[in-house]
């Protein structure tokens, strides 16, 4: 049954094998990533205990609990606010001298940002419904020349977190299901993502 809803969410969403494989493929990045969170790139706080969780997965473990069809990485997407301000400076931009954070992060954060530009140049709702990204966000990327990107890379890269990192919930289930091997539950934890990602575009009351 939850196969069955992740599929007809895809299906109804449009969105193509490439832009989920893709997605998938950034999520086991991330992950890989954030397992050094917890050691030589230590950032503290949240993003350390997510560290600590990844760190005991396996290779395969590790591509289960990417499997969702959505990103489990944020780069402040959701602030529509910050983006079209950034966005609206994109012919200005420069590329900074010395990123202020480690080489891997800025390496990930170069793809997933290429990513954005592309699903969001490629696709009316790709970027919404993978990312969490407003429609406003999403038309700005897409006026954006693929020339801009190297240039906010560096500053985005300090805006890296775990996508939902307030909701240990998610996570401590999302990497004990993929440890276990247990794809029911796993599935169970991938359709309560697509419940956050939709909780997070209600009005607030």
């Amino acid at each position: 049954m939850q196969d069955l809803a992740i599929g007809n969410w895809a299906r109804e969403s449009h969105l193509s094998s490439e832009h989920l494989d893709s997605m998938r493929d950034l999520n086991r990045r991330f992950l890989d990533l954030a397992d050094a969170w917890a050691g030589p790139l230590d950032r503290g706080g949240r993003a350390a205990a997510l560290g600590r969780q990844v760190a005991p997965l396996t290779s395969v473990q590790r591509a289960a609990a990417a499997s969702c069809p959505y990103a489990l990485f944020d780069l402040r997407f959701t602030d529509d606010a910050y983006w079209r301000a950034r966005l609206a400076e994109a012919g200005h931009l420069r590329v900074a001298d010395e990123p202020c954070v480690d080489e891997a992060t800025v390496d990930f954060v170069r793809l997933a940002l290429f990513y954005t530009w592309h699903v969001a140049s490629s696709t009316a709702f790709a970027a919404h419904l993978l990312l969490g990204m407003h429609g406003t966000t999403t038309a700005a990327f897409r006026r954006m020349t693929l020339d801009n990107l190297p240039a906010l890379v560096a500053t985005e890269a300090m805006n890296l977190t775990a996508r939902w990192s307030d909701c240990a919930v998610y996570w401590t289930a999302l990497l004990d299901a993929a440890a276990r091997a247990d794809p029911k539950a796993l599935r169970r934890v991938q359709l309560s993502g697509l419940q956050l990602a939709a909780a997070a575009h209600l009005p607030v009351i």
